[in-house]
């Protein structure tokens, strides 16, 4: 079933963000979910998460994501 979510949740924020990178995981409700996409480019962390929370916004208000972590990187900041 997490798989599925998260497979959900990934596939909502490709077709959201125009995103290359997208890491999802999960511990029952919860998510840690990391984006790198050059969309982000000149937004504020604000306005990064808030992105990447309008693509997921249907799974926080039907209950299968209860409280989210947001990692939202533009590449040169995901660069080790």
């Amino acid at each position: 079933m997490n798989e599925e979510i998260a497979a959900s949740i990934r596939q909502q924020l490709a077709r959201g963000t125009d995103v290359p990178a997208v890491e999802v995981v999960l511990e029952g409700n919860r998510a840690s979910i990391t984006v790198v996409s050059d969309v982000f480019q000149g937004m504020s962390r604000v306005q990064k998460q808030q992105a990447v929370s309008a693509c997921i916004d249907s799974f926080i208000a039907d209950g299968r994501l209860h409280a989210v972590t947001i990692r939202a990187l533009v590449p040169d900041e995901a660069a080790p």
